[in-house]
């Protein structure tokens, strides 16, 4: 049996082979030699296949055994049918390089989570499936001059940009807060019932009372922001209802319009007016001594805000908010839970 044309040692060879002659035998191994001491890049060159191989250094260690101890898979076997005397160096060469190089086979790529047939935004972010709560700030203004104004924020939530990693968002359930919003008709516990569930958000604010270094006066401007975004263009009606020991106090109703930017519906209500009771209340809010009291109003104050499609009437966003005082040098703080019904 021979492999490259070099006959193997009488320890491996087939018994029904003659000896080889000791001159064959030693251009052989050095023809084995250069084949070992050949790069896998030099192997796979056909130039080099077709060329002559030129001489190399011998290797400070002794040449692997290039041959399969057993029968090559695929091939006749010892108790098959004669195999040839040996094989050429392209069957060889193709046998070497599909049974190395398969062990070193680059990984497939990872299949994407189950989770990509939902946005990466949602269920990690205020979003349902058609509508995202980009931002939303309620502030106040100060100008100090004609072209300067200092701004001071209440309560805060910036844009984020979540990833798959992200954990998801916790759960609370709904009945826990119902007493704390209407339910008359059109209150929370029915909006909930008529749905879509995935739309309902709870965020707790630790607001930011804390303007001492600005100088509030008549000048000022209260003022809040938010931004949302859809794949969808519609018209959005917006209802922000102040409640009070769950009874509603005062509702702001706003409609907006779809502007294209980045291939996506961009809905931006920008430092649209806060209404007089609610820049009262947090006057009156201020000046209480200590936070605990001011934690102690807050308790029974809270804000729903419902985002509706205008046409069809559909629920895109139903948030519930409630608050506390910040004690954080950071300044407003926030947490966003899921509402569901255990």
């Amino acid at each position: 049996m021979c492999i490259l044309g070099v006959r193997l040692p009488p320890s491996v060879a087939s018994p029904s082979l003659p000896p080889p002659r000791p001159q064959d035998q030693a251009s052989k191994d050095k023809a084995l030699q250069n084949m070992a001491a050949l790069s896998s890049a030099q192997i796979v060159s056909p130039s080099l296949i077709k060329s002559q191989l030129p001489p190399l250094p011998h290797s400070p260690y002794p040449p692997q055994a290039r041959f399969w101890p057993g029968p090559i898979p695929g091939q006749p076997g010892p108790s098959q049918e004669p195999q040839p005397e040996c094989f050429s160096l392209s069957l060889f060469l193709s046998l070497f390089l599909s049974l190395s190089l398969s062990d070193y086979e680059p990984l497939a790529p990872p299949l994407p989570p189950a989770a990509t047939a939902v946005p990466v935004w949602q269920d990690r972010t205020i979003a349902s499936s058609k509508l995202r709560m980009l931002e939303y700030s309620a502030f106040m203004e100060v100008q100090r001059d004609p072209d300067n104004y200092s701004k001071h924020l209440f309560v805060h939530i910036g844009q984020t940009n979540p990833s798959y990693s992200d954990p998801l968002l916790e759960a609370v359930d709904i009945r826990q807060i119902y007493d704390k919003f209407p339910e008359k008709k059109g209150g929370l516990k029915e909006l909930y019932e008529k749905g879509p569930q995935n739309a309902f958000f709870l965020v707790k604010f630790w607001a930011d009372l804390n303007s001492s270094g600005m100088q509030d006066g008549p000048s000022s401007f209260y003022g809040v922001s938010s931004q949302y975004s859809s794949s969808e263009n519609m018209t959005i009606t917006v209802s922000t209802k102040v409640c009070s020991f769950g009874k509603q106090v005062v509702e702001k109703v706003e409609t907006e319009y779809a502007r294209m930017e980045g291939g996506k519906c961009v809905y931006r209500i920008h430092r649209s007016p806060m209404c007089e009771y609610m820049i009262n209340f947090i006057h009156k809010l201020k000046h209480l001594p200590e936070k605990y009291m001011m934690n102690s109003v807050l308790e029974n104050f809270t804000i729903l805000q419902v985002v509706t499609d205008r046409d069809t009437q559909e629920t895109l966003l139903c948030i519930a908010f409630v608050f506390e005082v910040s004690t954080s040098e950071h300044g407003a703080q926030y947490h966003v839970y899921r509402l569901v019904k255990d």
